[in-house]
């Protein structure tokens, strides 16, 4: 189920009033719109209003013939029946969000005057996490004179008036609390005051993240790099108001279906979570040899590695590979400890040894077996998203649930990997891993290309990689995280025989095949 989706569904079902039934008896909206037309002319007088808080003001009807229609203050009525998206309820109204809240901003705070303590400065960043959690870890203030100076010259947001993050993640809104100590950043974040407290204001957060509103922000920003909310516009959206009674039933129905629905995301959460546990735990069985039982008639991993040491030494001898100095070579010793040949010299390795193995296993250094390929970078100049010549690997962003997207091609390749390898991300988003099954493509050095040279079973290495990625992690260095060959190269990865290597694997298909259904379900 997708929880947040429901939950807009609920919003939606709102504002069209169809959440709690109506009342006949309530006070129509219009009553209630008239009201508030009233209170602004009288604040406009008293001088708590200025003419261009009011001189938009409009009025939106039904006329006789059924269609809706906006009469503006200088007597034109301009039809809008193509603006009205939907019906509403008999005594709901349609109006303009001027009608409701006023918009404005605040008063430009320089950079220089940001301090590290005193009273919280809030930019759209941290409105976003006040309206997703309530709560926010702020590192931006000013001082309380500078604070009091604004609210005795400009004014500072009320309780019950809505912050609104005006640019990026636009749209998000948190309802101002009486006991609220801030200000906020022009631009940047816009309050819808709420002064005549005639519209619930836990009601206009959910009019202004119904998907309707929400669309209109989206269709109205603007901004050269960044989505923008500005005042004229958002005073102009399109609203529905129903009445005030109402309102408050709304609000309580929708409190009630969105502590349900979290109830259902913290579920899933926890199943979410029980399944990685499981995964991780099935996973750690394969790797210990706990998953499928051994067969004594299988030949061992140290008969496979034997062979394997063969075909390098032909390899060496007809001069298609260089010896490497560093081959090593993990037994176990009599005294039933780990031991590493390099050269002559031979060191005890059990700190490094991580668990025992079943009988007819075997450790192995991954470089003993397969080839590491660091990739390259090219300019610009040199790749294309035209298909022009072979697929262009660049990082993590390549990588889906185990998959390579294609999305660049070069036609002057220098760093190649082929179908069969094993990729891996070793630069930023460190860890992602997906099968090269398409075939050859230049690798950038965001990526390692793993070479299977020697016939292994390279979905029971990849298995490995996975089992190994906190150490992998763990080893990453630099501003940019990032892993080296050797952090690669130098793990110790267990060997079954060949054929419990074909059974493990196929096991592990099966059974994360059928906890991927379940996961896909909760969605």
């Amino acid at each position: 189920m997708d929880t947040k989706a429901l939950r807009q569904k609920i919003l939606d079902l709102a504002i069209r009033g169809k959440l709690v039934p109506q009342n006949p008896n309530d006070e129509p909206a219009e009553v209630l719109l008239e009201r508030i037309r009233e209170q602004k002319q009288q604040m406009f007088k008293e001088g708590k209003l200025k003419k261009k808080d009011i001189k938009n003001d409009t009025i939106i009807f039904k006329g006789e013939d059924n269609l809706h229609y906006e009469k503006f203050q200088d007597g034109t009525v301009k039809c809008i029946e193509d603006e009205i998206p939907f019906e509403v309820p008999e005594g709901w109204s349609w109006c303009r969000l001027r009608d409701l809240l006023n918009v404005c901003s605040s008063k430009r705070v320089l950079q220089s005057d940001w301090k590290n303590e005193g009273i919280p400065f809030y930019r759209a960043r941290e409105i976003v996490k006040l309206s997703e959690n309530d709560f926010v870890e702020n590192d931006l203030f000013i001082s309380k004179e500078h604070y009091l100076e604004l609210e005795k010259n400009y004014g500072i947001p009320q309780s019950g008036d809505l912050m609104v993050s005006g640019v990026g993640t636009i749209g998000k809104v948190y309802i101002v609390k009486p006991e609220d100590q801030f200000y906020y950043k022009d631009a940047s974040v816009l309050c819808f005051e709420n002064r005549n407290k005639m519209l619930v204001s836990k009601f206009a957060k959910i009019l202004l993240e119904s998907s309707f509103v929400q669309l209109q922000m989206r269709e109205n920003s603007k901004g050269t790099t960044v989505d923008t909310i500005t005042i004229s516009a958002a005073m102009n959206y399109l609203c529905i108001v129903p009445p005030q009674n109402e309102q408050v039933r709304i609000v309580a129905a929708v409190q009630q279906a969105i502590v349900k629905v979290n109830e259902i995301q913290f579920n899933k959460d926890n199943l979410h979570s029980t399944i990685t546990i499981l995964k991780s735990k099935i996973l750690d069985l394969a790797i210990r040899g706990k998953l499928v039982p051994q067969d004594p008639n299988d030949e061992p991993a140290s008969v496979l590695l034997e062979r394997i040491r063969a075909e390098k030494e032909e390899l060496i001898k007809h001069g298609k590979i260089k010896r490497d100095k560093k081959e090593s070579v993990i037994f176990k010793g009599d005294d039933n400890s780990y031991y590493e040949k390099v050269g002559n010299n031979v060191n005890c390795i059990d700190e490094k040894i991580p668990f025992e193995l079943p009988e007819g296993w075997a450790f192995i250094r991954l470089n003993t077996a397969w080839e590491l390929i660091s990739g390259r970078d090219l300019s610009p100049s040199e790749y294309n998203d035209k298909n022009d010549g072979i697929p262009y690997i660049t990082g993590a962003s390549n990588f889906k649930n185990g998959h390579i997207s294609l999305v660049r091609w070069t036609p002057v390749p220098q760093v190649i990997t082929r179908r069969g390898d094993l990729l891996l991300t070793c630069k930023g988003t460190i860890g992602e891993i997906a099968h090269n099954n398409f075939g050859e493509a230049h690798i950038a050095r965001q990526i390692m290309a793993i070479r299977n040279i020697y016939s292994l079973n390279v979905d029971f290495l990849a298995l490995c990689i996975e089992y190994s990625m906190t150490k992998i992690k763990q080893a990453a260095k630099g501003l940019i995280p990032g892993i080296s060959r050797e952090d690669i190269l130098n793990l110790v990865i267990p060997i079954p025989p060949t054929k419990e290597q074909e059974n493990i694997c196929n096991k592990l298909k099966v059974t994360f095949s059928a906890i991927e259904h379940i996961e896909k379900s909760l969605n």
